[in-house]
């Protein structure tokens, strides 16, 4: 297997543990690693880990599911919503500066992870 294809495998497997795990890694980990070890324009590996969000997304959303983990009339009001801004975001996407993107997404992930340290 080529040393490409095996880091992509390698990418998929980390953000697929950490999404069944902690209920993210589709942007989180596929952005900057599609970026910065593969070399992919950010728009594109923006728009990329959105295509990888929905199978990483329906596997576990499957197993949660079945173990009853899932507040249903929560998740279906938070997907209706997500649905509306997921369009809105789409169509923005390639408006926005490569610089500012990369802020913003890059803000929104430290202020997460500041929040959840905090606690």
């Amino acid at each position: 297997m080529k040393k490409v294809n095996l880091k992509i495998l390698l990418i998929g497997l980390i953000s697929g543990f950490l999404n069944g795990l902690f209920g993210s890694g589709g942007g989180t980990i596929v952005v900057p690693a599609l970026v910065f070890l593969l070399g992919v324009d950010d728009y594109k590996a923006h728009a990329t880990a959105i295509s990888v969000i929905l199978p990483l997304s329906i596997v576990s959303t499957i197993i949660y599911y079945t173990h009853k983990s899932i507040h249903l009339n929560i998740a279906l009001f938070v997907a209706f919503g997500g649905v509306i801004g997921s369009f809105i975001g789409s169509k923005l996407l390639n408006k926005i500066p490569i610089n500012i993107l990369r802020k913003i997404f890059g803000s929104l992930i430290i202020f997460a992870a500041i929040r959840m340290m905090i606690k």
